[in-house]
């Protein structure tokens, strides 16, 4: 069947007058991406629960002692969320950690390719928020430790949500004001 109208040309609109895009690549995350995302979350887990195990089992809880500085070791259970806020509703946390980690994941399935500090972001809040959860769950609280006097006590994962946070929004922020070439169209109608 040929008539007028009929003729779609590879590269055309079937128009013949508006113009075709180039093709957009799938953001979804690749097996690189994925491997990259699970390599900083299992050694945030790492550090973080090491970290926990040697101060739970070198000082008592409330002890403490002096690196340098402002920084000290200082052996405290939050039962909360950071600098203690919801200490009374541990379960209610737990399960919104959980929520926020499942979203995260998806998050990551459908745009882990979309920006290459993701994998590393995101594995820094992820790793930092599965160590906390596992505490919560296990323990029924999380164990501070990091104490600089003038900032409420924290922990390792605690570091880590915040540097990946940072990250993030970083990453938004370079991306926003880098200018963004032009994007390329095939103009049917001018040939």
């Amino acid at each position: 069947m040929s008539g007028p109208g009929s003729d779609v040309r590879v590269g055309s609109s079937t128009d013949g007058l508006t113009p075709v895009s180039v093709a957009e690549r799938s953001l979804a995350a690749g097996a690189w991406q994925w491997a990259g995302l699970a390599i900083v979350a299992i050694a945030a887990v790492a550090a973080d629960q090491v970290t926990k195990h040697v101060v739970t089992n070198t000082l008592a809880l409330d002890e403490s002692v002096h690196v340098v500085g402002p920084l000290s070791i200082h052996h405290v259970q939050n039962s909360g969320i950071a600098f203690g806020l919801f200490s009374s509703a541990t379960a209610v946390v737990t399960v919104i950690t959980g929520i926020a980690v499942a979203w995260m994941l998806l998050f990551f399935a459908r745009s882990g390719s979309r920006h290459p500090v993701l994998p590393a972001a995101l594995g820094l809040l992820i790793g930092g928020s599965l160590s906390n959860l596992v505490d919560r769950v296990r323990l029924h609280h999380v164990t501070d430790f990091i104490d600089l006097k003038w900032w409420p006590a924290f922990n390792l994962a605690d570091s880590f949500i915040v540097v990946g946070v940072a990250i993030l929004l970083t990453a938004l922020v370079a991306a926003d004001r880098s200018p963004r070439p032009p994007r390329r169209t095939l103009d049917v109608a001018a040939r």
